[in-house]
């Protein structure tokens, strides 16, 4: 199963790699997209938890993981109070494995 890495630019200018254990991640993002946090926020956890699924039907397990980088991502985003906050997709590349 590929897994993608996507590069993303929080509110505060920080960069960040994530990583998703499936291409079901580029049905939530693309390349250049900005979005409000709370768009972002929705997505990730929709398309992370969807990744994790597709690897427990795979493997018989859920993606640690994809858990582990939602839980990053939930982490820093609570740091944000701005409501005009925005998040922007840098770049996407698949991994193979």
């Amino acid at each position: 199963m590929p897994a993608v890495n996507f590069y993303i630019r929080w509110p505060d200018g920080v960069e960040q790699q994530c990583y998703s254990p499936s291409t079901v991640i580029f049905s939530a993002f693309s390349p250049g997209d900005e979005m409000p946090l709370s768009e972002f926020m929705h997505k990730a956890e929709e398309a992370l938890t969807q990744a994790s699924e597709r690897v427990k039907a795979s493997y018989g397990y859920y993606c640690s993981s994809a858990a582990d980088q939602l839980g990053q991502l939930k982490i820093k985003a609570q740091s944000y109070n701005d409501q005009n906050a925005t998040v922007a997709i840098l770049a996407m590349s698949e991994i193979s494995r």
